[in-house]
C-alpha cells in the first residue's frame, strides 16, 4: 500500500507544480481581499478549506462584508450559478472516477478547473493507481489554495490586492496549450475554442460560460463518432 501511495504521489506532484504557483498567488490575493473587506483572519482560511471554489469564495466575501443577513438559499443558488460549469466537468469524469471507491466523494468535492484539467488529460503510468493519482492531484491543489489563502490572510492588514486576476487565466492557457500539443486529434479543442468565442460574442463576457459549455456538449455529442474514429 505504501508503495502504491508513493508512486501515485510522485506521479501527481510534478503535474501540480504549475498550479501551485498560480494558487499560491491567487489564494494570497483572496486572503488579502477578505482581510481588506473586514473579515477575521481565520475566516478566509476556513472558507478556502470548506468551500474550495475560488470564484464563489470572492463572492462570499462580498456577501459577508455587506452586513446583510445571511441567506442560505440565496447562497446556494448563487453557488450553482457561479460554478455551474462543474456539472459538465462531473459528466466528463464519470468513467474515470467510478472505480475510485471511497475516494470518489473527496474527488467530487475537490474538483476545480485546474484539477479537472490535469486529471482529465494526464497520461498516468501503468504502474500508478489512477484513483490515488486523481486523489493526490486534487489534494495537493487544495493544499496550495488553502496555503495561499492563509498567507494572504496573515498579511492582509498590511497590503491591498489589485491586478492579480491574470494569474489563473495564464495558468489555464498554459494547461490548454500543453494538452493541445499532446492531442492526436485537435477537433475537441477546436470545438471548445469556437464555441467559447461564438458565445462570448453573443452573450458577452459575463454570460458566455454556461451557453458555451452547452454548445460544446452538443457539438461533441453530434461529432462523437468522427472524433473517435480519428483518435483510433
Amino acid at each position: 500500500m505504501k508503495q502504491t501511495l508513493t508512486r501515485a504521489f510522485k506521479a501527481a506532484f510534478p503535474k501540480t507544480v504549475p498550479i501551485m504557483t498560480g494558487f499560491l498567488f491567487l489564494g494570497a490575493a483572496y486572503g488579502i481581499y477578505a482581510r481588506n473587506a473586514g473579515l477575521p483572519p481565520a475566516v478566509p482560511i476556513i472558507m478556502a478549506a470548506a468551500v474550495f471554489a475560488g470564484s464563489m469564495e470572492f463572492v462570499l466575501v462580498d456577501m459577508m462584508s455587506a452586513g446583510a443577513v445571511f441567506d442560505p438559499l440565496g447562497a446556494f443558488i448563487m453557488s450553482i450559478m457561479v460554478n455551474a460549469r462543474h456539472l459538465f466537468y462531473g459528466i466528463s469524469m464519470l468513467d474515470k472516477y467510478k472505480k475510485c471507491g471511497k475516494k470518489r466523494c473527496y474527488l467530487i468535492f475537490g474538483m476545480c478547473d485546474e484539477s479537472f484539467s490535469v486529471n482529465c488529460t494526464a497520461d498516468i503510468p501503468e504502474d500508478v493507481d489512477s484513483g490515488w493519482f486523481y486523489f493526490f492531484v486534487t489534494l495537493l491543489n487544495q493544499i496550495y489554495w488553502v496555503a495561499g489563502a492563509a498567507i494572504g490572510s496573515l498579511i492582509g492588514n498590511f497590503l491591498a490586492v489589485e491586478g492579480l486576476d491574470f494569474v489563473m487565466t495564464a495558468l489555464l492557457t498554459v494547461l490548454f496549450v500543453e494538452n493541445l500539443l499532446k492531442e492526436k486529434c485537435h477537433a475537441g479543442s477546436a470545438i471548445g475554442v469556437c464555441a467559447a468565442v461564438l458565445c462570448l460574442v453573443i452573450f458577452g463576457a459575463d454570460g458566455f460560460m454556461i451557453p458555451s459549455m452547452l454548445l460544446i456538449l452538443l457539438a461533441l455529442t453530434v461529432f462523437r463518432k468522427p472524433i473517435e474514429e480519428r483518435l483510433q
